[in-house]
């Protein structure tokens, strides 16, 4: 490839604290109604002097440590000096020189031909500041409104080194960083509501002359602003790809601007030309002390990081033998993998095989496999259309467990079962006295399934030709014909036999 991508992010989170980063105003991104959320000090009115939020640097801190950073143990705030609308003090409290935490890496799922099958993505810093408030700008209207809610807020912001090659990296990059933000309680990291956000730089690197005394030669960089999606991240990145080198290969130049991304149009649009850095006036916050950290303190913060995403992984691969997908599922949806482990609980309680030193080979694996795939479709089908947790649910991992094991052991067909767990879902009735009052114990019994074979044959000659024919098709009609004609309770295996045998 004659040209190589260059791309490095600059990550910001709002963190999740009670109150805003140097007053005690309430941190809330919920609130809808605008500038409810302030007081002097984050309005930065005359006389108000500013107190550091120690729960929010500790957030910081356990970001980094969770990011492999470097903590500093001496640290100080700076005043970023520029006058915009939604910036009410006139400049940000921030930090420049020296930043919380240097030097980390995030490693994600990389080109699969690689050994390792993982790419490591430096981090070259991560600091934090007060975010900004927001703008409002009305169609049609030569005015904007200002809501100052969020002025003040926590802000963690993470800057990498330009490891980046396609878009698919930053899309897992980003992925990987919200669901660790997520993991330590540091962020909801939700980017739909600007909670998180990414802004990429980005330039190509011509290979021919990549070097000058050994020094590299980069294209020049724009930044891409106004992504609220991990997708939009990714669609951006791989459209300006192309873009600049089309512009490239014309033999034209590449503007150094900062470019937003159209959703509906797949594509990035000029905003504002970026010729010369801004002069910020970096000076340390007078009205704030140094922050200062012995090892031990930073220790005690690193307790508090417990299991992340990748470790989760490993583990349930590792002590469930589960399949990747499901692994996955469980992992970014933690509260409905927190359930599976409660409901494995209860399953191995119970199971038959669970006094035994070694139980016989596969069962467990079958047994779990088999809770797996009904919380990933089922069950989190029905939670998620009433917006709820899987533990604030009528259906206890008790109930669970008890519903699958009478599915493992062939009681209940998986029809039945589906109808038994939504009933469950709606009144919180044990599965085994919905079974019992309902009658919906599986039909094994092999004269009742004849009866029911010889009926759906004689009413369904078409589909008996067919398969005699050689139509494997056929064969699963007639069986869901059966399970409909004993309403759902037959044994499918058995049914199966018996239609084998009787269509011969």
């Amino acid at each position: 490839m004659k040209y190589k991508p260059v791309i490095g992010l600059e990550v910001h989170a709002d963190l999740k604290t009670k109150t805003k980063m140097f007053c005690d105003s309430l941190n809330d991104p919920d609130e809808k109604h605008p500038n409810i959320n302030i007081c002097p000090v984050c309005m930065g009115h005359p006389g108000t002097l500013p107190v550091t939020n120690y729960e929010a640097v500790k957030k910081v801190i356990m970001a980094g440590l969770a990011l492999n950073c470097k903590i500093a143990g001496d640290t100080f705030f700076e005043r970023k000096n520029y006058f915009y609308p939604d910036l009410p003090k006139g400049y940000q409290i921030t930090q420049y020189q020296k930043p919380l935490c240097e030097g980390g890496w995030l490693d994600i799922k990389g080109d699969p031909s690689a050994s390792s099958g993982l790419k490591r993505i430096r981090i070259t810093r991560i600091h934090l500041e007060e975010d900004a408030g927001r703008l409002q700008h009305l169609p049609g209207e030569d005015y904007s409104l200002v809501d100052y809610n969020r002025a003040g807020v926590p802000l963690m912001e993470l800057v990498t080194e330009p490891d980046f090659e396609t878009g698919l990296e930053v899309k897992k990059f980003a992925e990987e960083l919200q669901l660790i933000l997520k993991y330590l309680g540091v962020s909801d990291a939700d980017m739909e509501k600007g909670l998180m956000r990414v802004e990429v730089n980005i330039s190509l690197m011509d290979n021919s002359r990549s070097t000058i005394d050994y020094k590299p030669v980069f294209g020049t960089k724009v930044e891409i602003k106004n992504l609220n999606s991990t997708k939009a991240a990714s669609d951006s990145v791989d459209y300006e790809i192309k873009r600049q080198t089309e512009l490239l290969e014309a033999k034209e130049k590449v503007v150094q601007e900062t470019r937003g991304w159209d959703d509906s149009k797949k594509v990035t649009i000029s905003q504002r030309s970026k010729e010369e850095a801004h002069d910020y006036r970096y000076f340390p916050e007078p009205d704030l002390p140094p922050l200062k950290f012995t090892s031990a303190q930073i220790q005690a913060i690193g307790e508090g990081v417990l299991e992340l995403p990748q470790a989760r992984r490993e583990r349930f691969r590792r002590q469930y033998n589960l399949p990747d997908h499901d692994v996955e599922v469980f992992t970014v949806n933690k509260s409905l993998g927190d359930y599976f482990e409660h409901v494995v609980s209860e399953l191995l309680s119970f199971d038959k095989f669970s006094h035994l030193e070694k139980p016989p080979e596969n069962e467990n694996p079958k047994l779990l496999k088999l809770a797996a795939n009904y919380l990933i479709t089922n069950f989190n089908r029905m939670v998620e259309n009433v917006s709820a947790e899987p533990e604030d649910t009528k259906v206890t991992p008790e109930m669970f467990a008890r519903l699958i094991m009478f599915i493992f052991h062939a009681q209940i067909s998986s029809t039945v079962a589906v109808g038994v767990l939504g009933e469950m879902f709606e009144t919180g009735t044990p599965p085994d006295k919905i079974i019992e009052i309902k009658g919906l114990t599986q039909i094994s019994s092999i004269s009742e399934l004849q009866q029911s074979v010889d009926k759906v044959i004689a009413n369904n000659g078409q589909a008996v030709e067919d398969y005699k024919k050689g139509k494997e098709a056929s064969l699963k009609f007639l069986i869901g014909m059966v399970m409909r004609e004993s309403d759902g309770k037959a044994n499918p295996q058995m049914v199966e036999e018996i239609l084998k045998q009787k269509l011969k």
